[in-house]
């Protein structure tokens, strides 16, 4: 009786290793995994204008975007579960010499243009300081269809988008992020540190 309990013990006891053995690999697997990822992820590249006049830095793993829009940049983030994918766009446009706005007229018209957009409702605005300018951001909403194709079964979207309005030496600049409403918290933290690599000449 003694010898078969012994042997019961040395077989528990071997299991338990095999059981550690299996635990730290795992581990060690999932530990390499989440370097891998934070590292893809921290990679980054950075966008000029022509000139230098602008320029800030994105995660390296957003694709450039075709866009109907007069747009310097337009970038995506593929990883984006929806349909409708998490992007970024900057436009420009030159001010009138002879009459400059000033910012507050600037984003009042900004929210006129955006009332076009479908199911558009605005959510608020504040100052902001962008590459060491004086600025002001917009928050809203709005709806989207990303496929809209027959036999493409696709539910409408509720986006949801934050953009800056920069006005400096003769040139605004919208820097807007838009992306899922579900996904916007986690978009908005990494939008925001794009902002803070903004550079403005």
């Amino acid at each position: 009786m003694m010898q078969s309990t012994d042997q019961g013990a040395l077989y528990r006891l071997r299991l338990a290793r095999k059981d550690i053995g299996v635990a730290v690999v795992v581990l060690l697997a999932l530990a390499l995994g989440w370097l891998l990822r934070m590292q893809v992820e921290s990679r980054t590249r950075q966008f000029a204008e022509e000139g230098a006049a602008f320029s800030i830095t994105y995660p390296a793993t957003w694709n450039a975007t075709d866009t109907l829009q007069d747009a310097l940049l337009k970038i995506s983030d593929p990883l984006t579960a929806s349909s409708f994918k998490t992007n970024l766009t900057i436009e420009r446009r030159d001010a009138d010499p002879a009459s400059p706005l000033d910012l507050q007229t600037l984003l009042d018209r900004r929210v006129e243009q955006h009332g076009a957009l479908t199911g558009y409702h605005f959510l608020n605005n504040s100052d902001a300081t962008v590459g060491g300018v004086h600025s002001s951001s917009i928050d809203y909403a709005y709806v989207v269809q990303p496929i809209d194709q027959p036999r493409r079964p696709s539910l409408p979207v509720v986006v949801q988008a934050r953009e800056y309005i920069v006005a400096a030496a003769g040139r605004t600049y919208y820097i807007t992020l838009a992306a899922p409403a579900e996904d916007f918290d986690a978009a908005r933290t990494q939008f925001e540190r794009m902002i803070q690599t903004v550079k403005i000449q």
